[in-house]
């Protein structure tokens, strides 16, 4: 168990990965239909067009599970300073997000590629943090 700053470092992390995967998680499966509409419109002229139902499952399989896993991971950490589960949250993020960069890279969005980039390093981040448990 860490101490101090770490612990709060660790917290800290793991709730704003939660909070980042969940909404987006239920997001895509409260409003399916308009996620799937924009980004069938997004991936037309990409290679991944004719994939975008099984993307979307995917990446909201990983969201829901980063998030999740986060969630009961900051709250493990905070009961018993555990931080087993919130690390393999932070794992689950950075594939996630790694989902997320290879679509916006193949559909040539580059601006949204360039926007992934931050909760990438912040996933690296939480990784080495988390497993210092």
């Amino acid at each position: 168990m860490l101490g101090g700053s770490a612990t709060v470092l660790q917290i800290l992390v793991s709730a704003f990965l939660a909070i980042l995967f969940l909404q987006s998680g239920i997001d895509k499966i409260v409003d399916r239909r308009g996620n799937l509409e924009w980004l069938k419109g997004h991936f037309a002229k990409s290679p991944l067009g004719g994939i975008v139902p099984a993307m979307v499952t995917a990446i909201t399989i990983l969201e829901i599970a980063a998030g999740a896993l986060s969630a009961i991971g900051c709250g493990v950490i905070l009961f018993s300073g555990d931080s087993a589960l919130a690390f393999y949250g932070a794992v689950i993020s950075a594939f996630a997000i790694i989902g997320l960069f290879f679509g916006q890279r193949m559909a040539k969005d580059y601006a949204g590629a360039a926007v992934l980039v931050p909760y990438f390093l912040l996933a690296l981040s939480a990784i080495y943090l988390l497993a210092q448990h």
